[in-house]
C-alpha cells in the first residue's frame, strides 16, 4: 500500500487560502525549538529586538503577520518545563510551564534568524528578560501553532493596534502587495516609539500619541480608527490588537457599522490591564 505523505500539507492549503477570496486560520505543525540568542538591539525607544538563531531555528516556518510564538521560562525554582511532540502538536505538562507570546517579527530561512520584537514595561518578565539576555544564552520558543492567512483580494485594508501590535503591523505592510490601499493607525506614547515603516504608497500610517496617558487607557485608538469611512462597494479586512478592554468597543464597531463578516476581519487582545499573564482574546 503507497504511504500518502501529509506533512506539508498546511503548506498547500496554505497556497489554497491565499488564493481565495476569505481570511481562513490555518495550523503548523508545533515544534519545541532551542536556540540561541544572536543579538539584541532596540527598535524604537518602545522595542527590544532579540534576534536568535543557531540550530535550533531550522525548519522554522513563517506565513501570517500576526503569528506567534511562545518563549518558555523557568519554574521558580529553576526547573524548566517542557512540553512533549505530540504528532504535529505539542503534549504540555500540569500546570503549563511559564511562557509569554511574541509576534514573529522576521524569520529569514537563509540564515535561520528569527526576530521578536518585546514591548518594554516596567515589571514585566518577558521584558525583564529580554533587556537582560545576553548573546549565546538558550532559548527555549514553541511554535509558530498557526496564524491566519489573509487573501490579497480585498480592496483596503484597516490595521490597528498599540505598541504591543507594532511588529506585526509592520509585518502585515511589508507583506501586502505594494498596489494594497487601506489605513493604518498605531497608538504609542511619542514619536520616540515611532520606527521605519515599508508600507504601500496607497495605505496612510497614522501615529497616535498618547501624550503622558498610560498604556491601555480609552478612547484614543477607537476615535481615530472609527473616522475610517469604506468606499461603497468595496471590501475591507480589518486587523485590531491591543489592550483588550480599548479595543472592545471596536468588535462592535466592525461588526455592526462596517458590517463584516467574521471571516474579514481578527481583533484580538494582546494584553489587559492589571492581568500579567493575559490570554489572547480573539473575535
Amino acid at each position: 500500500m503507497t504511504r500518502v505523505d501529509h506533512r506539508h500539507r498546511h503548506r498547500e492549503r496554505i497556497a489554497e487560502v491565499r488564493a481565495g477570496t476569505a481570511a481562513e486560520k490555518v495550523g503548523y505543525p508545533i515544534r519545541v525549538r532551542a536556540a540561541r540568542v544572536v543579538r539584541t538591539a532596540m527598535v524604537g525607544s518602545g522595542l527590544l529586538r532579540v534576534t536568535l538563531g543557531g540550530a535550533g531555528t531550522a525548519g522554522f516556518e513563517a506565513h501570517a503577520p500576526d503569528e506567534h510564538v511562545k518563549v518558555l521560562f523557568p519554574d521558580p525554582d529553576g526547573t524548566l518545563r517542557l512540553p512533549e511532540p505530540d504528532g504535529d502538536l505539542l503534549r504540555w505538562p500540569t500546570p503549563p510551564p511559564i511562557s509569554r507570546e511574541y509576534t514573529v517579527r522576521r524569520f529569514d530561512p537563509a540564515t535561520g534568524e528569527l526576530d521578536l520584537d518585546i514591548a518594554l514595561h516596567p515589571g514585566g518578565l518577558g521584558s525583564d528578560w529580554a533587556r537582560a539576555v545576553e548573546p549565546g544564552a538558550v532559548v527555549h520558543v514553541v511554535g509558530p501553532p498557526g496564524g491566519v492567512i489573509v487573501p490579497h483580494r480585498y480592496d483596503r485594508y484597516l490595521l490597528a493596534g498599540d505598541l504591543t501590535a507594532l511588529p506585526a503591523i509592520s509585518r502585515w505592510l511589508e507583506e501586502l502587495p505594494r498596489t494594497a490601499r487601506g489605513w493604518a493607525f498605531i497608538e504609542v506614547a511619542d514619536a520616540s516609539e515611532h520606527i521605519d515603516l515599508r508600507n504601500p504608497e496607497g495605505v496612510r500610517v497614522r501615529w497616535l500619541h498618547r501624550d503622558g496617558a498610560d498604556p491601555g487607557g480609552p478612547g484614543l485608538l477607537e476615535r481615530a480608527v472609527r473616522e475610517v469611512r469604506v468606499p461603497d462597494g468595496e471590501r475591507v479586512y480589518a486587523w485590531i490588537a491591543g489592550e483588550a478592554g480599548s479595543i472592545k468597543p471596536l468588535r462592535r464597531w466592525v461588526r455592526d457599522e462596517l458590517g463584516l463578516d467574521r471571516a474579514d476581519h481578527d481583533i484580538t487582545g494582546y494584553w489587559k490591564r492589571g492581568v500579567a499573564d493575559f490570554d489572547d482574546e480573539h473575535e
